[in-house]
């Protein structure tokens, strides 16, 4: 019980406020402790030390850990202490960050199947030389992908609905499969509606 609790994800915003990384509960208390890191509460959006913070008594139903002396809440959002400049981590090329970067689409028809019914497609295709990347994986709906074959979607008269590329980062790609609410209000509506596309 208490590892899985551990293993929840917080929220990391730069000392601006911006979302910049996805840590675990572990790794965002240590963070607290240390003072690199201080406890945002995105109700009031006041910022809480580990002193402060670990006398909070939790309220009824949320999720805390048990310490010797103490019941300690489990932190949503986290800022950094000193950090303020933007991610500069680089997404890494994946079968669930495809999906991620692709909001579940197929990229030639624009269909939203759901995620059994969706496949990576080579651009171009393996047969012709087409290695994986961020540049030639895209989505492609079973019906698309069997259509299309080992062609590029030029020789079988599809049309890409954007050119595929490496995303910039973002929270989604850090986070597990996961919508905590109070995160909405550092985030933007772009990472929720990827989010969303997941559930």
């Amino acid at each position: 019980m208490v590892a899985s609790v551990l293993q929840r994800p917080t929220l990391v915003l730069n000392r601006n406020w911006q979302p910049v990384n996805v840590a675990t509960v572990g790794r965002a208390l240590l963070m607290i402790w240390n003072e690199s890191a201080r406890v945002v509460d995105p109700h009031d959006y006041q910022m809480y030390d580990w002193a402060d913070w670990s006398r909070l008594a939790p309220q009824d139903g949320e999720p805390f850990i048990r310490a010797v002396r103490a019941r300690v809440r489990v932190p949503e959002v986290v800022a950094l202490a000193a950090y303020d400049r933007l991610p500069s981590a680089a997404v890494s090329f994946s079968r669930r960050n495809i999906f991620k970067r692709d909001h579940y689409t197929c990229q030639y028809c624009g269909v939203q199947p759901g995620g059994d019914e969706l496949t990576i497609d080579h651009v171009v295709p393996r047969a012709q030389g087409g290695i994986s990347s961020w540049t030639n994986c895209v989505l492609a709906c079973v019906a698309c992908n069997k259509r299309k074959a080992d062609r590029t979607p030029e020789q079988a008269g599809f049309h890409l609905r954007k050119p595929p590329g490496r995303p910039a980062w973002k929270p989604l790609y850090a986070a597990p499969n996961v919508r905590i609410a109070s995160w909405e209000k550092f985030v933007s509506e772009a990472y929720w509606n990827v989010t969303l596309a997941e559930e």
